[in-house]
């Protein structure tokens, strides 16, 4: 037989306080002159009972349900997207709040489908996630519901946004191996223009240029995004005259395909090569051997960045000053991929410095 629901009344009994009192404290009325005695004995009371506030009966008081949606294209089945989500779930859960998860599968009838049920729930705001950091446009049906954009930028700029700092994620890939003493360094692209290939190329050769001009011999390809694309790239530039020592990847997949060229071409890593990747899946980064040095995704950063920014705009009392978009710089993870260059990993010697492009 199931247990009967605590009412608020038995709740005012046990503390000795009027219905008026218990609700007051529970729903932390402004205003109200009640001593923390008064305040102690009614929490301790529902607290001893089990005493759980009606939802339905809050929401229709308050105007809110106390939930909110991440809805993303692919948000729930992606291997480190799972941290975006804890991040949101972490703020919700501070702010009282439970987070419902929608994944469309890039389908806008499913987008549309979900979003009209999300609606009919009355939730309060929506995480729009997608994946690529990629422009997106906000579907009309969010229209006037708090919404900020997670891991895109948006093309409509009232709304917010946060994205990785790629163009930094890149400076940062350079400067591991910059510090650990390459001057021959590759950069394995992503054969597609997304924003993240060219963010990180971008800031790569803006802190080889910053490190001095002609000073590091660069070369710069491209391939498929994955180990397959990385293990082809990997044979070109490391099966010739004058190989570079350091490798920056655009992806962890993509290293792990390096890796597959390097062992097969008889290089050591990292004692011939040294490899820095991106992502930090640790699956992949943890798993392989070396270990692999990569750049993290501030994925959990961005998850509560956009989560507590979100409570704001639901609230309507963003701070001052509030940023209505941002970039978040990821760590590097350093491993065990990367080290000085040896003098047995010069074969053919020293070259002139150039900057060489092409495609695996």
């Amino acid at each position: 037989m199931a247990q009967s629901r605590v009412t608020i009344k038995e709740v005012a009994a046990a503390a000795g306080v009027s219905t008026t009192t218990v609700s007051h404290v529970l729903n932390d009325v402004p205003g109200k002159r009640i001593s923390s005695d008064t305040r102690a004995r009614v929490f301790a009371a529902a607290d001893r009972l089990g005493y759980a506030p009606n939802a339905l009966a809050r929401s229709l008081r308050t105007q809110r349900s106390n939930t909110i949606a991440i809805v993303g294209d692919e948000i729930a089945t992606t291997p480190f997207a799972g941290k975006i989500i804890l991040g949101a779930q972490d703020v919700a859960l501070r702010r009282d709040s439970v987070v419902f998860v929608v994944n469309t599968g890039y389908r806008r009838d499913v987008e549309a489908r979900e979003i009209e049920e999300l609606l009919r729930r009355q939730i309060d705001g929506v995480l729009y996630a997608s994946m690529y950091h990629r422009e997106v446009e906000l579907p009309p049906a969010l229209s006037g519901l708090p919404t900020v954009v997670v891991n895109a930028s948006c093309t409509d700029e009232r709304v917010p946004w946060v994205t990785p700092e790629e163009v930094a994620g890149g400076a940062d890939a350079a400067a591991v191996l910059l510090d650990a003493g390459h001057r021959r360094l590759a950069f394995i692209n992503d054969v597609d223009p997304v924003p993240a290939a060219i963010g990180r190329e971008r800031g790569f050769l803006r802190a080889i240029e910053d490190f001095g001009p002609g000073q590091v011999d660069v070369t710069v390809l491209t391939a498929e995004s994955g180990p397959e694309g990385g293990y082809h790239a990997g044979l070109q530039v490391l099966g010739g005259e004058g190989r570079p020592t350091g490798v920056f990847c655009f992806n962890d997949r993509m290293a792990m395909g390096v890796y597959r060229a390097a062992y097969e071409l008889g290089l050591r890593i990292p004692t011939d090569v040294s490899i820095v990747g991106f992502d930090n899946q640790d699956f992949i980064a943890d798993g392989i051997a070396p270990s692999l040095t990569t750049i993290e995704l501030p994925h959990y950063e961005m998850g509560a960045w956009a989560a507590d920014r979100l409570f704001d705009l639901i609230a309507a009392n963003a701070p001052e000053g509030a940023a209505p978009h941002t970039r978040l710089r990821g760590p590097v993870i350093h491993r065990n991929s990367v080290a000085p260059p040896s003098q047995a990993s010069s074969p053919g010697g020293w070259h002139q410095p150039a900057d060489r492009r092409g495609n695996a």
